[in-house]
């Protein structure tokens, strides 16, 4: 089983995203266990990053993939570096750019800006994703 862990700054503050957070954490759950790591600021972040042996980092000014791209992507990482993925989500004001220049990728979602707490949600969706293109399920439609 994958192991993913979102490292991340701030907790998820709106029901409704919680809610859909849930949903595809559960969705995810045969596939790969999920854990969310919070952190109360950028500096703390940074600390705990310096130990990683890699990490996906997400910034607007990251690599940008569609989601077969991601799949693809998700897959390779999987392959080299064995069944874990820590995915590094900034808070309202992104990562600093020692984080940046420490991750083994910087991945954006899109052009657009999203708040970091909807990010957290689009970016596990994402994940769904790319796990049900990965085994051929016709979700990704």
């Amino acid at each position: 089983m994958v192991k993913i862990k979102f490292i991340t700054l701030g907790k998820t503050k709106t029901t409704c995203l919680e809610t859909a957070l849930q949903e595809y954490t559960k969705r995810l759950h045969p596939l790969a266990t999920i854990e969310w790591v919070f952190h109360k600021n950028l500096k703390e972040l940074e600390r705990v990053l310096k130990g990683l042996p890699s990490f996906i980092a997400l910034d607007s000014q990251g690599f940008s993939c569609n989601s077969l791209q991601f799949a693809s992507l998700i897959q390779k990482e999987m392959r080299e570096r064995g069944p874990r993925l820590t995915l590094v989500i900034g808070g309202d004001l992104g990562l600093s750019e020692a984080i940046k220049k420490e991750c083994s990728l910087l991945l954006s979602l899109s052009p657009l800006t999203f708040t970091h707490q909807m990010t957290r949600l689009i970016l596990l969706e994402q994940l769904y994703r790319a796990f049900e293109i990965n085994k051929g399920s016709p979700y990704h439609k």
